[in-house]
């Protein structure tokens, strides 16, 4: 930003709205404690969006990445705190642990600061609707049948998001809006093995299975509402790469937040020409 265009946003705070408040938030796959994680982007997101109960879906915490090297910035700690804060304000936090942050999985029933550590949830949506809330990892058969290959893809992942750092660094230099190396190569990988519909007609299946109206779920990194086999199949997405939340409505409906830039930089983009952006990748895997 601009000196000048940095000065005048800080000098008018005023231009910071109040959050915007829904009935529910939805957010997963924060990978705390990773370099990868977008820290700065989601205590962003919360500082603009609130709500009566947040759920957080799993992979919260990275686990594995803290126990080859541990990796814990202020603002890491900074969203921890703020989650804690939204509990003493009166909002209820539900955490359903993933794989990434298994440990957690020890402590469920338990309550921490307030936040309810669960294996699983069901919500009542505001039109009546259940929704069974799982991290999803259960049904990746990577994940349940070959840890080792789980792994090596974790270590791929990094390597892919370090590509993916340079790459959007020179697509910068050019004007061209952000683009997911790592995502496009995983969603190639994945399609071959058509794993991510196998993961989603998996879990509208669970759902089906145990009596509910649909799944709001995590793991793969990819932000999608949709209806499979009369099921409402919602993935909250991710906060490395593609930025993403869901959120319902008082009305009940269901929708996907996307949060790439703080509010600085959206102040920089309206005092100047918006930047060029592709679409966002479709998947990402966990």
């Amino acid at each position: 930003m601009p000196e000048q265009n940095l000065a005048n946003f800080r000098a008018h705070p005023a231009v910071e709205p109040e959050p915007k408040r829904y009935r529910t938030l939805f957010l997963s796959d924060l990978h705390l404690g990773a370099k990868a994680s977008q820290a700065h982007l989601l205590l962003d997101f919360l500082k603009h969006n609130d709500a009566e109960t947040i759920y957080l879906v799993g992979d919260i915490v990275d686990g594995w990445k803290l126990r080859k090297g541990w990796h814990w910035p202020q603002a890491h700690n900074d969203v921890v705190q703020k989650l804690l804060r939204r509990v003493r304000k009166g909002a209820r936090v539900i955490y359903v642990p993933g794989n990434h942050d298994e440990f957690a999985r020890d402590y469920t029933g338990m309550s921490f600061g307030g936040v309810e550590v669960v294996h699983h949830a069901i919500h009542e949506t505001a039109t009546g609707k259940k929704m069974l809330v799982i991290h999803g990892d259960e049904f990746d058969i990577v994940v349940r049948n070959a840890r080792w290959l789980a792994l090596l893809g974790d270590w791929a992942y990094d390597v892919a998001i370090a590509t993916n750092t340079v790459l959007n660094r020179a697509r910068r230099m050019f004007g061209v809006g952000y683009w997911s190396f790592s995502a496009w190569a995983k969603l190639k990988v994945k399609e071959a093995v058509n794993f991510i519909g196998d993961f989603e007609e998996t879990l509208a299946t669970e759902a089906e299975r145990r009596g509910v109206d649909g799944v709001v779920c995590g793991h793969i990194h990819h932000a999608t509402i949709k209806t499979i086999n009369g099921m409402l199949y919602v993935n909250t997405g991710d906060f490395v790469e593609s930025c993403t939340a869901i959120a319902e409505h008082e009305d009940g409906n269901f929708e996907i937040l996307h949060w790439r830039m703080t509010a600085a930089e959206r102040a920089a983009a309206s005092a100047n020409q918006p930047v060029k952006a592709l679409p966002a990748p479709k998947a990402a895997a966990a």
